[in-house]
């Protein structure tokens, strides 16, 4: 039997973005600026160890949540649960993990104060994403939605001419319902939900897209893609001189343009406007001062051709992706996208992120192993029906993360910031 997560999830990815819009809408309408300050999570104490034990009651007492493993408490002893991860198995790297928040997310499937865990070695990289999570929460809340889904695997068939080529298109166009047969006997999850063409010369390439739930699903689609492959070249009528089950053009684990106007895995686009007064207290600047560094930064980056034009996404994405058992390979993608920061009608600052590329999950891969099962638990991501949530957290944290980045670069604070937190003593 479906449980409530995962008929909600379906539910969603049945929607238009009309839908979803209007849903975000409804949560939306009900958001205001808080007036007191979330409880704190305790981030000093009177030797290193104390401080640890009290974030970690505190994460207790507002989560339910306990961390056995995470902590240390249970050991990680049952190497069977490694098999499908890892080969040539010797032993564990110890990332060290801190967690930021509360912060809070209005969404489509994530609507609430989620506690963030980070895997990382870099200091200063936590401080500053739980500043901007703090000003998020004293705003409100930043609207995030998860728009559409898909993940791409793009076969290649070489032919000996254009004329072959043509005549295997002819055929093979009208066999999307056989494919749809295929995928659905190849998987329980994966849909398969369009198939494009791109030709070059003698070159076809073909990109099946396909909804995967709640995995990231790049196995998925590569097994699901191969039995279909395997079909068209026992049936097909005009054989390929060869053919490849990647033609390295679906954006697998690369930041490309195509990728980028387009969708792979999830699209997000996170929002949210911050008073005056938060941007001053809580992030030590001005709108416009934010407003004016982003404008040259922005430049700056289409002087370096850069894809997209964002700050840091790399930063926040590729230590939650290491916490939670995702791909981290995946920030290759996941970290293209936009960052827009103005001055909104009241003299606020109005920011904005869009990732188009997020290839994450919350079941399969390394979501099941003991710390990243407890870091997705942390956030109540864990399992069926909570991929969409856990994306439209992605996008909070980049928001987050860009507006304490931008606040410390256009105050002059990111250099002095790094002294304090990302040196030894």
């Amino acid at each position: 039997m479906a449980s409530h997560n995962d008929k909600t999830a379906d539910a969603l990815n049945k929607m238009g973005t009309v839908s979803k819009l209007n849903l975000l809408i409804d949560h939306i309408n009900n958001k205001t600026e808080v007036e007191t300050h979330p409880a704190t999570m305790p981030v000093k104490g009177e030797t290193f160890e104390a401080a640890v034990k009290s974030r970690l009651d505190f994460l207790t007492e507002q989560t339910g949540n306990v961390l056995p493993h995470l902590t240390g408490v249970k050991t990680f002893s049952d190497h069977k649960q490694l098999e499908g991860n890892i080969e040539n198995f010797i032993g564990m790297c110890m990332v060290p993990t801190g967690v930021i928040g509360p912060l809070k997310v209005i969404g489509t499937s994530a609507h609430g104060d989620y506690y963030v865990p980070l895997a990382t070695t870099e200091g200063a990289l936590v401080a500053s994403y739980h500043r901007g999570a703090r000003a998020c929460y004293m705003a409100g809340g930043a609207n995030s939605i998860c728009l559409v889904e898909g993940v791409q695997r793009s076969p290649l068939f070489k032919f000996h001419n254009i004329a072959e080529l043509g005549q295997f298109m002819i055929w093979i166009m009208p066999l999307m319902d056989e494919f749809r047969q295929i995928t659905e006997r190849t998987s329980r999850f994966a849909k398969l939900t369009e198939m494009k063409t791109n030709v070059e010369g003698n070159h076809l390439i073909l990109t099946f897209e396909y909804y995967t739930g709640d995995a990231s699903g790049q196995n998925m689609v590569t097994l699901c893609t191969d039995a279909i492959c395997q079909y068209i070249i026992e049936h097909t009528p005009v054989k390929p001189v060869y053919w490849f089950i990647e033609s390295n053009y679906s954006g697998d684990k690369k930041a490309t343009a195509l990728s980028f106007t387009n969708v792979r895995g999830k699209k997000v686009t996170t929002e949210i406007v911050l008073s005056e007064k938060i941007v001053n207290e809580v992030l030590k600047t001005t709108p416009e001062a934010m407003s004016d560094y982003w404008k040259s930064s922005t430049i700056g980056a289409i002087q370096s051709a850069s894809i997209g034009a964002q700050g840091h996404y790399a930063n926040g994405l590729a230590a939650l992706f290491l916490a939670t058992g995702q791909d981290v390979a995946c920030v290759a993608e996941a970290a293209v996208g936009i960052t827009r920061m103005e001055i909104d009608s009241t003299g606020g600052l109005y920011a904005s992120v869009t990732l188009p590329n997020l290839i994450v999950g919350t079941v399969g891969g390394g979501t099941g192993l003991p710390t990243q099962r407890e870091c997705l638990m942390l956030m109540d991501c864990y399992g069926v029906g909570n991929a969409r949530k856990y994306a439209e957290i992605c996008g909070a944290l980049v928001l987050a993360g860009e507006l304490s980045i931008a606040a410390a670069l256009s105050a002059g604070h990111f250099s002095s910031a790094h002294k304090k937190f990302g040196r030894k003593k």
